[in-house]
């Protein structure tokens, strides 16, 4: 598919600041190369003929605007993805959250949901499901109904079988779903300890003290100054030894809070220590 460029800077510049006087969803300091990319690739898909044509459209269709920030959001993810911070999060993290009365877990930028239910696995597993909740946030309404119903395309379950086994799960895979034709459902235990909901990580507040927040490849979208904002508000949301996890190509170090964190291992996990 060849992407025809309709988006220019400005042009770009004057999109996002539209969408976020009507909309209130504020992409202004996302990564511009990569927004622009994105929604020169909408204006391909949908083929529009100028900027104005999508411009109108996004701002006065409101069922368009849902896939506007459907588009241009990233929603790639996948169970117990990098099996060594899975392992790592397995074997050193969640014992440690065992000795807390109540677990709560932020996972920001959840989308589909598939982090969500290897994370309630590992609680499963480590027999501290029973005292914890996982607060599953994205910006994107549309990917939250997926995570909430839990069902996946049969021909991924494969994938994250091996996942999960690389990571040194300790049961048999399918115990965690059924599979039904070409879709397989994830048991409803794993959903009973989560919460679904919308939230934005550009505008909205902290809402509880977490003992780990993960944001795995999110932050590599934005530009530094929406990074240092977030880890403000990471940093405002997390307890005293707390852990924050980020993805592999995400870090804390060179951001005004790296002092007050100390990395475990070599993974892109990080405990707060004052």
């Amino acid at each position: 598919m060849r992407i025809y460029t309709l988006v220019d800077d400005d042009d770009l510049e004057t999109l996002l600041n539209d969408v976020a006087n009507k909309y209130g969803y504020d992409f202004t300091e996302y990564s511009k190369a990569s927004m622009k990319r994105r929604v020169n690739r909408l204006c391909t898909l949908d083929k529009f003929a100028s900027f104005a044509e999508l411009r109108y459209r996004v701002l006065n269709n409101d069922s368009y605007f849902a896939r506007f920030v459907e588009e241009v959001t990233v929603n790639v993810t996948e169970m117990f993805r990098d099996q060594h911070f899975y392992k790592t999060l397995r074997d050193e993290i969640i014992p440690q959250l065992g000795v807390h009365s109540h677990i709560k877990i932020w996972l920001a930028g959840c989308s589909t949901g598939e982090e969500a239910y290897s994370l309630s696995i590992l609680l499963h597993e480590a027999n501290l499901a029973h005292k914890a909740i996982i607060y599953a946030t994205d910006i994107n309404p549309r990917v939250l109904e997926t995570a909430r119903n839990g069902i996946y395309p049969i021909h991924l379950i494969r994938g994250y079988s091996q996942n999960y086994i690389n990571s040194g799960g300790i049961t048999d895979f399918s115990d965690y779903y059924t599979a039904n034709y070409d879709h397989a459902r994830f048991v409803d235990k794993l959903r009973e300890h989560m919460i679904f909901a919308t939230h934005n990580l550009v505008s909205d507040s902290s809402f509880n003290e977490f003992q780990l927040i993960l944001c795995r490849n999110v932050l590599i979208y934005f530009d530094k100054n929406l990074q240092d904002k977030v880890f403000n508000l990471f940093n405002a949301s997390l307890e005293n030894l707390g852990y924050l996890a980020l993805g592999s190509k995400e870090t804390i170090k060179f951001s005004h809070l790296e002092g007050r964190y100390q990395q475990i291992g070599k993974e892109k996990i990080w405990r707060k220590m004052k």
